[in-house]
């Protein structure tokens, strides 16, 4: 499983990718995690406002913050 966190490297973006180290720990799972920062990447995917969620290669959130467990129910 990939994961990747759309965002600039903006609080938010980085609480995310938090949130998702999390979610994962407790679904006691393994997954690579990237980072796309640039702009026209972000874009590329439909997205237009950060951060964002893509979980292999589908945009599965964006322009919030999700919980830990918001996040495991769209992992599993």
């Amino acid at each position: 499983m990939i994961i990747k966190v759309l965002g600039g490297g903006c609080p938010n973006c980085v609480r995310l990718e938090a949130n998702t180290k999390e979610a994962l720990k407790q679904l006691n799972m393994e997954a690579e995690i990237i980072k796309v920062k640039d702009m026209k990447d972000i874009v590329a995917y439909g997205v237009m406002s950060t951060p964002a969620l893509v979980v292999d290669e589908k945009v599965v959130s964006y322009g919030k913050v999700l919980k830990p467990a918001e996040i495991a129910k769209l992992i599993k």
